[in-house]
């Protein structure tokens, strides 16, 4: 297990959970956390953008380089903690494999949103830009996050171990 910690917070990557097909979970941004930017996103930000933008034409790219895609988003939803997402690495690319080797070893965790800003308002009192919709464009693996909780959470698959596994709990309940 690789853990990170933010003011309090415990993040686990299961690196023994890493598998070979590229497939990874997450959490791109957090409801009402102050990101290194003085702003803090709001649940519902990314509804609209979402609607109208499936998870698989939101862009994953590495360190937010538009000439560095890296994979595919699978699913983007807005639950009541943050924007989670899922997504598989192409493995079929270098930076797509070393992207997955370095999750593997715990080494690349962050994730970061880029997006447009729609509507906002400032909380003075906090000196805090509150983001109330955004349009989201990308979201990168990256190395530092400016919301350093945005992080992967898994790095796993539907791999031949899983389905042994599955098999072999089936059988001792028989």
């Amino acid at each position: 297990m690789s853990q990170a910690t933010n003011h309090g917070t415990v993040l686990e990557l299961d690196t023994k959970a890493v598998f070979e097909d590229g497939l990874f979970h997450g959490y791109a941004s957090l409801f009402g956390e102050v990101d290194l930017g003085r702003d803090a996103v709001s649940s519902g930000a990314f509804r609209k953008s979402l609607a109208e933008r499936p998870a698989n034409r939101v862009k994953m790219l590495r360190e937010h380089d538009q000439r560095e895609p890296i994979g595919i988003w699978t699913e983007i939803v807005e639950d009541t903690k943050g924007l989670r997402v899922s997504g598989r690495l192409i493995l079929d690319t270098v930076l797509g494999r070393e992207t997955h080797a370095l999750m593997k070893a715990g080494a690349l965790d962050g994730l970061s949103i880029g997006y447009r800003t729609k509507a906002a308002r400032r909380d003075k009192a906090r000196g805090v830009r509150l983001l109330d919709e955004v349009d989201l464009h990308e979201i990168s693996v990256v190395t530092f996050a400016m919301l350093p909780s945005a992080t992967v959470t898994s790095v796993k698959s539907n791999s031949f171990s899983e389905l042994v596994a599955a098999i072999n709990a089936a059988r001792a309940i028989i």
